[in-house]
């Protein structure tokens, strides 16, 4: 399953959320820990204040001499109703609530600073439901306070030979409201970072996508108006440096199919002339050799002209049935008295170029015939390409040489013996007109013996 997205603006978008969700982790991370000091700082502090206070109270007034004996309970008054100036006689928080030991450790240092012997510290986190009637004893704001967190935090200090002081503070004992209040403003830097920079990167990347589609598209042969130069200022001028450069390769490619055919034409007159004056050789053996040799270097001329010309056909692509073109060409061999079977297919249309494709077919089966003594035509399809397949009974080519053979002027047989092959350029040519078409052409050793070269076509 793809997850990283292909086009510029998902990207640009993936990478700044990666980056925004790194720095809100790190803030994140942060702030719960200082929030965390903070809840710490706001609870011990008051909290060992008032204790401080209670505990040496007595003794600034000579009014109120200490006397644990003295202070009972008040009717039915529990601990947590108040914060009371004398201590409990014993430890006010029942068992099995859950401590907060950071809590008892900061708050044991901080007595401990303020000179007041300590011995147990116990603390305790309770739920508090809403209808509690200690709510109603305490202050409006307070009470709403308590209801809001739901929870009250249990604290009972130990004064050795005194007594133990309790105190109940409200306690927020989830983090969620806070983290949903730091995702909540993540998701508004979010909208407020990402929208922009998709705006800016698709502003870039619509540009960028019609030079990509642009320059595949380019083809010599074919006339392109020049890009439209929209985008920021650079680019514009990458824009402008492709129309440029795509003018002057169609100049250049112009100038070369000028000078081939100045070549062309002053090769063949001298090659013409060359056969006028054969006829006039009496030895026929002779003649016949040297009007072999002119044929030789008019067709090696042909395919040399027309591999260099392949990047700017003059033929333009059309509608063919496949099947009726590779059975002209079959047709063409069986006419000369060659071993050339087509087994029938149906009616298949393709857009190409005919003259090419006949040629490239063309090619191979003249391969077969004259290295596999005959070949056997097939067409076969589906419904993404068409496979048109050359089959001879020949030797084959060693597997290590199949890709070297695509190579022009290369033979296998290396005597350069035309009754032997010919130039080498037949399977260079016809892999040039096949992916010129988008297509490709293989080579493969049949397991039964010869060669079967495949051409194919993207439907």
């Amino acid at each position: 399953m793809r997850v990283w997205p292909r086009n510029l603006p998902g990207q640009m978008a993936v990478l700044v959320a990666i980056a925004l969700f790194v720095a809100q982790a790190v803030n994140f991370g942060l702030s719960l820990r200082d929030r965390q000091a903070f809840r710490l700082e706001q609870t011990v502090g008051p909290v060992a204040a008032r204790i401080v206070d209670a505990s040496q109270g007595p003794r600034n007034r000579r009014d109120r001499p200490l006397d644990i004996a003295a202070a009972p309970p008040v009717g039915d008054e529990t601990p947590w109703d108040r914060f009371r100036s004398r201590p409990w006689p014993s430890n006010p928080i029942e068992g099995g609530l859950r401590r907060r030991p950071d809590i008892e450790e900061a708050l044991r240092a901080r007595l401990n600073e303020a000179g007041v012997p300590v011995g147990q510290v116990v603390t305790g986190i309770r739920r508090l439901q809403s209808d509690d009637p200690r709510l109603g004893k305490m202050s409006r704001v307070r009470a709403q306070r308590y209801r809001f967190v739901q929870h009250e935090l249990l604290i009972a200090v130990e004064q050795p030979k005194v007594g133990w002081w309790a105190a109940s503070v409200p306690w927020q004992d989830s983090e969620w409201p806070f983290l949903s209040r730091l995702i909540g403003q993540t998701l508004v830097l979010y909208a407020i970072v990402l929208l922009p920079v998709l705006l800016a990167t698709r502003r870039i990347a619509q540009p960028l996508r019609s030079l990509a589609k642009a320059a595949q598209r380019f083809h010599p042969g074919e006339a392109d108006g020049p890009i439209t130069e929209s985008g920021p200022h650079d680019v514009r001028t990458l824009i402008t440096a492709f129309n440029d450069l795509r003018t002057r390769v169609t100049a250049m490619l112009e100038e070369k199919d000028r000078m081939l055919g100045a070549i062309g034409h002053d090769l063949r007159t001298p090659l013409a002339a060359l056969r006028v004056r054969v006829e006039s050789v009496e030895d026929d053996d002779d003649r016949a050799r040297m009007a072999d040799t002119i044929d030789e270097m008019n067709r090696m001329l042909d395919d040399i002209l027309s591999l260099a010309r392949l990047g700017r056909p003059s033929e333009q692509a059309i509608e063919v049935d496949l099947a009726a073109l590779v059975d002209a060409v079959v047709e063409d061999f069986r006419d000369l008295g060659m071993p050339v079977d087509f087994a029938e297919a149906e009616r298949l249309t393709m857009h190409l170029r005919p003259s090419l494709m006949r040629r490239a077919i063309r090619n191979l089966i003249e391969n077969a015939v004259k290295y596999g003594g005959g070949a056997d035509v097939f067409l076969r399809s589906d419904a993404r390409a068409v496979e048109i397949v050359v089959c001879d009974n020949g030797p084959g080519i060693p597997p290590d040489r199949i890709a070297e053979v695509f190579e022009a002027f290369t033979r296998i047989e290396g005597s350069r013996n035309k009754e032997t092959g010919g130039i080498g350029l037949g399977l260079a040519l016809a892999r040039a007109i096949v992916r010129e078409a988008r297509g490709d052409v293989r080579l493969e050793n049949r397991p039964e013996g010869g060669l079967a070269a495949t051409i194919t076509l993207p439907r």
